[in-house]
């Protein structure tokens, strides 16, 4: 996938009149790299972040070079959404990376047409791997979960051996767990109201035994004072 850039000169105010023009500012960089200072045409700029996402490589081409880059950070306007300034990172693709990759959920679960309540417990992870190996997004087959109390871990997900996850491959990505019902939902809260209950009782117990030992009581916060012996 590649993207034609252009070198810049224009900086600080001067950025609102090259974006009424249809560019964008950006910044390129990397480890041990000279920052280049750069304008992206910005519908040219958006077919390809849609296709690339944040987690695959771009080939920037600058003065007919060819750079590999990972989208870093794309600023928005927060009223218009217009992008407004981009961050490429150069990498080396013979060393690895650290990136979060998006998870995408697809199909559908038959558990949860049976009653279940679908939980989506991940939305991005982060994993390491070469540039080439990383993956737009890891794709989550919900159809899978075809009985409630069924997980999809980690582990699931089809990747190449080379990556390498920061977090438990025993870590559920999605789950289907029962419904609560409305008798469940009254006893959880029964309880709840049962322990404050006992945790105001303890309060005033505590209270009376210090009044008989002639303990003034404290604000909170405050060290309580020892009884006098």
């Amino acid at each position: 996938m590649e993207l034609s850039v252009q070198k810049r000169e224009q900086f600080g105010r001067q950025t609102k009149a090259l974006r009424r023009t249809g560019l964008v500012p950006a910044e390129l960089y990397g480890r041990g790299l000279e920052n280049l200072h750069l304008s992206v045409n910005a519908k040219e700029f958006a077919k390809v972040l849609k296709q690339a996402g944040e987690s695959s490589i771009v080939d920037l081409l600058i003065d007919g070079e060819k750079r590999p880059v990972l989208i870093h950070d794309v600023a928005v306007h927060p009223v218009t959404d217009e992008v407004t300034n981009i961050d490429f990172y150069q990498v080396r693709l013979d060393e690895k990376i650290t990136v979060y990759v998006p998870v995408h959920f697809m199909g559908e679960s038959q558990a949860v047409k049976d009653g279940g309540v679908l939980v989506k417990a991940m939305q991005e992870i982060e994993l390491e791997a070469l540039p080439n190996n990383i993956p737009k997004a890891l794709e989550v087959d919900l159809s899978k979960l075809t009985e409630i109390g069924q997980s999809i871990y980690i582990k699931d997900l089809s990747l190449s051996e080379d990556v390498k996850f920061f977090v438990d491959i025993e870590t559920p990505v999605a789950s289907v767990i029962a419904q609560v019902t409305e008798e469940e939902e009254a006893a959880m809260e029964a309880a709840a109201t049962d322990v404050d209950a006992v945790k105001v009782e303890s309060e005033e117990k505590k209270a009376e035994r210090d009044a008989e030992k002639g303990v003034e009581p404290v604000a909170t916060g405050e060290a309580e004072a020892a009884p006098a012996k």
